[in-house]
């Protein structure tokens, strides 16, 4: 058994003994041939550029949270707020000492499914056009108009939200039912608004599908929307659900369209026809007003932009969540 040992130590040893031979003789014969890596002066200075671009992306997100939260501690400190009312009242008048933020997350929750309803179904059917059904030259004309949408002002979406769709929506459901300012209006035009980022989004994903999949599908006798809807929708629905969060969130952060059209008064109301103002209006609207520096009225703002953060974040991780669990890997 000892001599069993020995020989079989002694075999190892000859072994790795050879395989450091031959990586040193590799590396010989590397250095001899000239492939040996040089040190390029260019690509140091791009390399540091975009790792310099990296950390001030970095530190200006620690910089806002850090503002967000200083400013914030002073709101929520203050003998006025209890922060049980902060999350559970209805009611957001500062003037008498009510801060319950429950009406302003209550209308941009509402504005934003509102503008997730036009956004979803339509961005979704124009990317399944797009790539599976469109010709080349629609292709061309449609994508830029598309581009042309995105490229629009928030400010025009919002005075045509104002003197279009809601003069349109009185129209239809009456003058007494629909008010001048309502969410209803401001949603379907925000929907408009974030309609090129789903599509685009939807599109890579779809397109990104292996073309294998579609042939194979073909090849079992599968229609072209058979093969749409049972092959390639399922193979691309993280990165649909990814375009749907993450033009939800887009619609949670936008602010002139809720401040023209939504309304200038925090209410809680579950009637979209009605006036209510969102977490974003009402920033827009007292940070233009006449505010004392370190009033309550001040710190709120930040209070107010702290939750929008959170709840950015939040759908933010529910997006990597779900593209985590249903990314499809394909070789």
């Amino acid at each position: 058994m000892v001599e069993l040992n020995e020989r079989y130590s002694s075999r190892i040893g000859f072994k790795t003994m050879t395989a450091r031979k031959g990586t040193r003789g590799s590396r010989e014969a590397v250095r001899s041939s000239g492939l040996v890596k040089r040190t390029r002066p260019g690509e140091l200075l791009v390399q540091s550029f975009l790792f310099f671009c990296a950390v001030v992306s970095i530190l200006t997100t620690i910089g806002i949270i850090a503002v967000l939260g200083e400013e914030s501690m002073r709101f929520f400190l203050n003998d006025e707020v209890k922060l049980v009312e902060f999350f559970t009242s209805t009611v957001w008048q500062p003037a008498i000492g009510k801060f319950g933020i429950l009406p302003l997350v209550n209308a941009t929750i509402m504005t934003s499914l509102f503008a997730m309803l036009i956004a979803g179904p339509v961005g979704l059917g124009i990317a399944i056009y797009l790539s599976e059904y469109a010709p080349d030259r629609f292709r061309a004309f449609l994508k830029p108009v598309l581009e042309i949408l995105a490229g629009i002002p928030t400010v025009v979406y919002g005075y045509f939200a104002l003197t279009f769709m809601t003069p349109l929506l009185r129209a239809v459901f009456g003058f007494d039912l629909v008010d001048v300012y309502n969410t209803a209006s401001a949603g379907i035009v925000m929907g408009f608004l974030i309609l090129p980022l789903v599509t685009s989004m939807a599109e890579d994903a779809l397109s990104s599908v292996p073309r294998s999949l579609k042939e194979g599908a073909y090849a079992l006798g599968a229609t072209k929307l058979e093969a749409t809807t049972q092959v390639i929708l399922p193979a691309a629905f993280s990165g649909i659900m990814a375009a749907f969060v993450i033009g939800l969130s887009r619609a949670v952060g936008e602010t002139m369209i809720v401040a023209l059209a939504a309304g200038a008064g925090p209410a809680f109301t579950f009637n979209p026809f009605k006036s209510a103002e969102t977490m974003t209006g009402h920033i827009v609207r007292i940070s233009g007003g006449d505010l004392s520096f370190d009033s309550i009225d001040y710190n709120s703002i930040f209070a107010i932009g702290l939750m929008l953060f959170l709840i950015t974040l939040a759908l933010n991780i529910i997006n990597r969540r779900i593209v985590k669990r249903f990314r499809e890997v394909y070789e």
